[in-house]
C-alpha cells in the first residue's frame, strides 16, 4: 500500500523545506528524504556566498585569501564579494602575500612535490587527473609562486581546515564556479 507523505522544517536562515514523497514503506522512505533534505540544506550552508567586502585595497576580479578564516572572497568591485570556504596550509606550510594566476588546468594531473615526496614516499610519480586518488580534483588554477594552485580536493571534509602544504583547496563545484569566473593573470592575495 502506498503511503504519501509531507515533511517541513525550518532552516537556521529562516527558509522553509519541504519534502514530499510517496512510499510503501513510508517510515523508511520518510527518514531517507528527510535524511536527504537536511543533508543537502547542510552543503548549501556551506556553500559560496555574497557577502559585503570593504574593497578599497583589491581591484574586482581580484582573489582575496583570509587563512585565519579559511576563507577565499572573489572581490566584485561594488562593496562586495563571493565568499567560499577553502582549506589552507597546514601551520609552518602557510605563505602570505600576493601572487597572479598563470594557468588555468581542467582535470589536471598531480606530480607531489618533493616535501610532500619526502612525507609521504610511497605516492606514485604521477596521479592521472580524474582519478579519484589525485588531490587536485576536477580544476586547478596555477599560481606563480612555487608549486602552489587554489584547487578542488579528494578529501571535502578538510574544506574549513588547516591542511595543505601551502595550496588552497575548495569544494570541487566551487572551483568549477571560480574557474568560470577568473582569468589568468588574476592578483591573488594570501592573508593572515
Amino acid at each position: 500500500m502506498a503511503v504519501a507523505f509531507n515533511k517541513a522544517w525550518r532552516n537556521m536562515d529562516g527558509s522553509v523545506v519541504v519534502a514530499r514523497g510517496v512510499s510503501a514503506v513510508a517510515g523508511r522512505v520518510r527518514a531517507v528524504v528527510v535524511c536527504g533534505a537536511l543533508i543537502a540544506c547542510a552543503a548549501a550552508a556551506e556553500a559560496r556566498e555574497i557577502v559585503p567586502f570593504a574593497s578599497e585595497d583589491y581591484r574586482a576580479g581580484t582573489i582575496v585569501i583570509r587563512n585565519a578564516e579559511r576563507a577565499l572572497y572573489l572581490v566584485g568591485g561594488d562593496g562586495r564579494a563571493l565568499r567560499y570556504r577553502v582549506a589552507v596550509g597546514k601551520p609552518g606550510k602557510q605563505w602570505f602575500g600576493a601572487a597572479w594566476i598563470k594557468g588555468k588546468y581542467v582535470q589536471p594531473a598531480w606530480s607531489p612535490p618533493e616535501e610532500v615526496r619526502r612525507d609521504k614516499p610511497n605516492l606514485p610519480d604521477v596521479i592521472p587527473g580524474g582519478s579519484p586518488k589525485n588531490p587536485m580534483g576536477p580544476r586547478a588554477l596555477l599560481l606563480d609562486r612555487d608549486q602552489y594552485a587554489i584547487h578542488g580536493t579528494n578529501r571535502p571534509k578538510s574544506i574549513g581546515t588547516y591542511a595543505s602544504y601551502g595550496c588552497i583547496r575548495m569544494r570541487n563545484e566551487d572551483i568549477i564556479d571560480l574557474y568560470d569566473r577568473v582569468r589568468v593573470g588574476a592578483k591573488v592575495v594570501v592573508i593572515p
